[in-house]
């Protein structure tokens, strides 16, 4: 299916690997020009040399999103170079183990900001370009917002916080057709995800332990899995989608537990 997003200009956060490098890569063969925000130079640079081997277009800027003048200066870069902005993927962020008991004031404050003031920063700045393009924004979520998973009191806020703006973001947004959608996702495979499942003496049976508990096909989502998802909420293929909370969980979150 051709998805009409040839030339588009759209920036994924986080972009240079797990799911937002799986969501680069796919706008990037779907003939999008995609535009890596990371932290990391060299993450930065491997994925866009990645897709520039395979003849595809993509760019990057880098960032610390936490900060943020970063989020505004980013903005302002990335349309001095290409004028346009044509959709915003909001995806960065960490599981950062800040709970209620173990965590601090000030460990709450620096959660919500890996995890969710950058969400509302970039769509801030990027509002008046997304708004000549009638564009669209995707926020990527966790299911912890909804099912809870205990010690990690700021990424389940700035969680809830992302579902919140994605519907609040949609009514706001309405007369100037722009599109607000999320993806809430719940055992996806990726290199933080990863290294999470080896620090475990035992990590096979720990990511056994976890993949019995996913209705379907009891395996992790796949980060293309999350990504085909994702272009097609970018795309006009979805054009009258919008303030919906996509799960792509393998029915983790939703499914009767009897199925178990």
């Amino acid at each position: 299916m051709n998805l009409n997003l040839n030339d588009k200009i759209i920036l994924v956060s986080g972009g240079a690997k797990g799911i937002g490098g799986a969501i680069v890569k796919a706008l990037a063969i779907e003939h999008a020009l995609p535009i890596i925000i990371g932290r990391n130079e060299s993450d930065n640079v491997k994925l866009l040399q990645e897709i520039t081997d395979l003849g595809l277009k993509a760019d990057y800027f880098t960032a610390e999103l936490t900060l943020p003048e970063h989020c505004k200066n980013i903005i302002d870069a990335i349309l001095t170079r290409y004028g346009r902005i044509d959709g915003l993927v909001n995806n960065a962020g960490v599981n950062d183990g800040v709970g209620l008991e173990s965590g601090t004031y000030e460990g709450f404050i620096e959660s919500l900001h890996k995890n969710l003031v950058h969400y509302y920063l970039l769509a801030k700045y990027a509002l008046p370009a997304l708004k000549q393009s009638k564009g669209s924004i995707l926020n990527i979520g966790s299911k912890t917002a909804e099912t809870g998973q205990g010690g990690t009191s700021g990424y389940a806020a700035s969680n809830g916080a992302r579902n919140a703006l994605t519907r609040e973001w949609a009514v706001e947004l309405l007369p100037f057709s722009i599109r607000v959608n999320a993806i809430i996702v719940a055992e996806a495979w990726t290199p933080l995800y990863e290294k999470w499942i080896n620090s475990f003496e035992d990590r096979d049976a720990k990511l056994k332990n976890i993949t019995d508990k996913i209705p379907f096909e009891n395996r992790m989502t796949t980060v293309e899995e999350i990504a085909n998802t994702a272009i097609f909420l970018l795309s006009d293929k979805s054009s009258h989608t919008t303030g919906q909370l996509i799960h792509v969980d393998g029915g983790y979150v939703h499914l009767d537990r009897a199925l178990l």
